[in-house]
């Protein structure tokens, strides 16, 4: 088992995710790409941790062959797309897979409530229609084209997987998925939400890289510390 800074910093992002309830446990995995192009993530299998739980022990090389697990395809065919994506989280939450069997759409409902769930929604959230398990190379670049240039798809009667180019990034988006989702639904409660007009969406426009990135650390420091 690795024993680095980054394998940590996996178990961390791991139960951030087991922590807010974001998947069924002990389902779900969080991978990292390494400068050398070799890729850290979660294991499965006898003995394993929970997300909840995880410690950098159950963090295992997704090229090896013990506690790999079956959906490591995910992982590996979005790397294999996107340079630019350096890490990875596939979950299982409730809400966005209720809209994801419903064909309800998720509209942007909130502007300032929520730059960073907006600025996905304004990117573009797919749908992958097939209800499997992503078991093999084939299945894992189907998701991975349509998923495209956006930064987390949604998994028919399965759940979401979310990148971003580091793993704070990639964890966020995967909770702010989540949000997205509750925002919706809760608001149908109410009545047929309202989505933002697009004088105000224009006003949100992507801001400037180093500004993003301070978001997304100030986001995951939260998460981190709770």
């Amino acid at each position: 088992m690795p024993s680095t800074p980054a394998a940590e910093r996996v178990a961390l992002a791991c139960r951030i995710l087991g922590r807010l309830g974001l998947t069924r446990e002990p389902a779900g995995h969080v991978s990292v790409r390494e400068p050398d192009g070799r890729v850290l993530i979660k294991s499965r299998g006898a003995g394993e941790s929970g997300l909840r739980d995880a410690t950098a022990e159950d963090v295992v090389w997704a090229d090896g062959d013990s506690g790999v697990p079956k959906e490591v395809f995910i992982h590996r065919a979005l790397y294999r797309a996107r340079p630019d994506i350096g890490a990875v989280v596939h979950i299982h939450p409730l809400t966005p897979v209720l809209f994801s069997v419903t064909g309800v759409p998720l509209l942007p409902l909130a502007g300032a409530y929520d730059p960073l769930a907006l600025r996905l929604l304004r990117k573009g959230i797919p749908r992958y229609e097939r209800s499997v398990l992503i078991a093999d190379d084939s299945l894992g670049a189907d998701l991975a084209t349509v998923m495209g240039p956006a930064d987390a798809v949604i998994m028919r009667g399965h759940g979401i997987t979310a990148a971003g180019t580091d793993l704070e990034e990639a964890v966020v988006n995967a909770i702010k998925v989540n949000e997205i989702a509750e925002l919706n639904y809760r608001a149908r409660l109410l009545g047929p939400p309202t989505p933002l007009d697009d004088a105000d969406l224009a006003t949100f426009g992507d801001p400037p890289p180093h500004v993003g990135r301070q978001h997304y650390l100030s986001a995951w420091r939260q998460y981190a510390n709770e």
